[in-house]
């Protein structure tokens, strides 16, 4: 028989921290690795509509960081030197641009803005994107509020945003897929 998934400890608005320190549902903490959850969900499906093997990959790499990020983002900053949570690295940083470059090499130069359209896969890039520049935004904020938040995490998501937003592009190349201009009225 398997462990039940709910504890009902959560059932008056609290949860916990790794490290065991109680916070409200509502604290920024919480909403910065939900929403990298919410990114790494996002990003699955987005790999559940591609056909390139190589992205694939990447994706399953990137995933394994969200992860690390979440695990990160959940930590008590005060208690996670003692926990050993994996950490992310420059060279995490490095891969997620020599991916853009070697996709960027096969992709003509954008002169115009792009709608995110034109294809399910392509869509579901863009809204990866949204997300996660959001998970960015919240955890630029906890900085500005002196929560800690590790500095690589923020650069990552950043590079990371434009990694997706580049994937979009480069999956609608190889989709044959006419990126949709944005034309003003």
């Amino acid at each position: 028989m398997s462990a039940k998934i709910y504890t009902k400890t959560g059932d008056k608005g609290k949860t916990s921290l790794i490290g065991g320190t109680k916070v409200p549902k509502s604290h920024i903490r919480i909403e910065s690795y939900g929403t990298v959850d919410e990114l790494n969900s996002f990003i699955g499906l987005l790999s559940d509509h591609l056909s390139n093997d190589h992205s694939k990959k990447t994706i399953k790499e990137i995933q394994d960081r969200l992860f690390t990020i979440g695990a990160s983002l959940a930590c008590d900053p005060d208690k996670e030197p003692a926990l050993k949570i994996p950490d992310l690295k420059e060279e995490d940083i490095l891969f997620l641009e020599k991916e853009i470059d070697s996709m960027n090499e096969v992709l003509p130069v954008m002169k115009h803005f792009i709608l995110p359209a034109g294809h399910v896969a392509v869509s579901t890039a863009h809204i990866a994107r949204c997300v996660c520049r959001r998970a960015e935004r919240i955890c630029v904020a906890m900085t500005e509020n002196e929560i800690f938040v590790e500095p690589l995490v923020i650069k990552y998501l950043n590079r990371l945003s434009d990694y997706l937003f580049v994937l979009a592009r480069f999956t609608g190349h190889e989709l044959n897929v006419e990126e949709v201009q944005w034309k003003t009225r």
